[in-house]
């Protein structure tokens, strides 16, 4: 194995281990705030650490151009969606939003 496998591996694994830590906080937090908070924390950092050992793993620029567009639309779409849950949240008397 070379190096750059070595180094792709350990990033796919540690963006799973991202991925399996906002799940965990997703189940585990007590309110709406904190779970999304830890989802979209860790998910994103999972995702970026995924996209960059694909990118590494491919060896083409091109992948790795298309990688980063799919990490930013990654970002994004957990952005607007946490924003809409947690007004949602907000609207509908569950929760108090946090000071």
């Amino acid at each position: 194995m070379s190096l750059s496998e070595v180094m792709a591996s350990l990033l796919l694994l540690s963006g799973c281990l991202f991925y399996v830590a906002g799940t965990v906080g997703l189940l585990r937090f007590p309110d709406v705030f904190s779970r999304l908070h830890a989802l979209t924390k860790a998910d994103n950092l999972g995702l970026f650490l995924i996209c960059t050992g694909l990118a590494l793993h491919s060896g083409s620029l091109r992948i790795a151009g298309l990688l980063l567009i799919v990490w930013i639309l990654g970002l994004l779409a957990a952005t607007v969606s946490c924003h809409l849950i947690a007004r949602r949240a907000v609207r509908s008397g569950q929760m108090e939003p946090p000071a």
